[in-house]
């Protein structure tokens, strides 16, 4: 039995929200609440195993009671709001606090039920399986990377290599003090200080990040990307399930607090380093070589693939002829989208990095991969961007 706690300030909608919960065989509502502050208390002291959460109430809205009950008493929670279609920025900004997933309102605050009674209960169930729990980071772990390129050491100039030779073959013989003893340091070449990759160094055309992701997505996203440098020497593309409209949003807050970055993919932009693209809300994304070997973004939308467009497969697919110059990521996500995909990328020799199971909202997709035996290492969440810069400076 699901344990659902609802919380609107419409006594219209917790009504029939209650009545739609009490309906079925394996829900039972264990309260309501009018406000973000009852909201809190309700979830102390009732403990339930789902919240409902409004994002306009009074007193405290839905964002801040939910940033709240995350950190003290973190549980799943479905957004049911007016504001999710109209102002996406909320509902993103709640996916990213970890809310597991949204419904909007059919009609705004005086809403009728039949319209989404069906994806709200189906929501609700698969919320109901998700592992939420605070995610805890040190300073270090919420701090951007830096990425510094292996440093090989400068050939010695031609001169200093034929002293060295004659050195290293004649030796000492008695009697006779060779001329040069050592190789001598004042003439040598200064040692190379570490620098920063620019967008334009010759990795950028190699390297991909290729990352997917569903259910708990944003909020992963969110502790990942904030982390990938600036001067990341390659380009990231990425697929999150979610519907269309509300991807740009994400895209939008991901770049406004990261340091690399990130926008919605368009179509048939080039893919440059140091940038993440986003695949747009019903569109699956592919990457394709363009003139001169450049890599591009292809939008379309052919039919949904495992019911999901876009689809973490199709994605996978299309950049598995990378081969070891690959770097894949799987995280938390329902079912099992780009498994198929990630035997393609192992194949050709690419490299692959999955989510953890304690760290994930759901353990589907990673899962799927890492039973496979196709996780090359298995990360939590905050050592999945340390990952991602090693990896790609193999």
């Amino acid at each position: 039995m699901i344990r659902v706690l609802i919380a609107d300030d419409s006594a219209f909608m917790r009504k029939v929200l209650s009545d739609l919960f009490n309906g079925q065989s394996d829900f039972q509502v264990a309260g309501t609440a009018v406000n973000g502050k009852d909201t809190i208390e309700k979830v102390k002291k009732l403990k339930p195993d789902l919240l409902t959460l409004d994002v306009q109430m009074p007193v405290m809205d839905g964002l801040e009671a939910l940033a709240i009950i995350m950190d003290e008493c973190p549980l799943p929670v479905i957004m049911v709001s007016s504001m999710t279609q109209a102002g996406t920025d909320a509902t993103i900004r709640a996916l990213s606090l970890g809310a597991v997933d949204f419904v909007s309102k059919a009609g705004g605050p005086i809403s009728k039920i039949e319209p989404i009674q069906a994806e709200l209960l189906e929501k609700c169930r698969d919320a109901a399986q998700a592992h939420v729990s605070k995610i805890r980071t040190s300073p270090a772990d919420s701090k951007p990377l830096t990425f510094t390129p292996k440093i090989e050491r400068e050939p010695d100039p031609p001169a200093i290599r034929k002293i060295e030779f004659k050195r290293r073959t004649t030796g000492f013989i008695p009697g006779h003090k060779p001329t040069i003893t050592k190789i001598p340091t004042a003439t040598t070449s200064p040692p190379i200080k570490p620098t920063p990759i620019s967008t334009s160094n010759s990795l950028s055309n190699k390297k991909l990040v290729a990352i997917g992701t569903s259910t708990g997505g944003p909020q992963a996203l969110q502790t990942v990307i904030t982390r990938l440098p600036g001067n990341l020497p390659c380009g990231v593309v990425v697929v999150q399930h979610m519907p269309a409209g509300f991807t740009k949003s994400l895209a939008d807050r991901l770049d406004s607090i990261s340091e690399i970055s990130v926008k919605e993919a368009e179509n048939d932009e080039i893919i440059k380093a140091g940038q993440v693209y986003i695949a747009p809300g019903n569109f699956h994304l592919r990457v394709v070589e363009g003139i001169g070997g450049v890599r591009k973004i292809a939008l379309s939308q052919e039919p949904p693939v495992g019911n999901h467009r876009p689809a973490v497969n199709v994605m996978f697919d299309s950049v598995a002829g990378i081969g070891k110059n690959l770097v894949s990521v799987i995280m938390t996500g329902m079912g099992c989208d780009g498994c198929e995909g990630m035997k393609k990328i192992k194949a050709n020799g690419g490299y692959s990095i999955a989510q953890d199971e304690t760290s994930c909202v759901v353990y589907g997709m990673p899962k799927a991969v890492v039973d496979a035996g196709l996780a090359d290492e298995i990360k939590p969440l905050t050592k999945i961007a340390e990952a991602i810069v090693e990896a790609v400076k193999r």
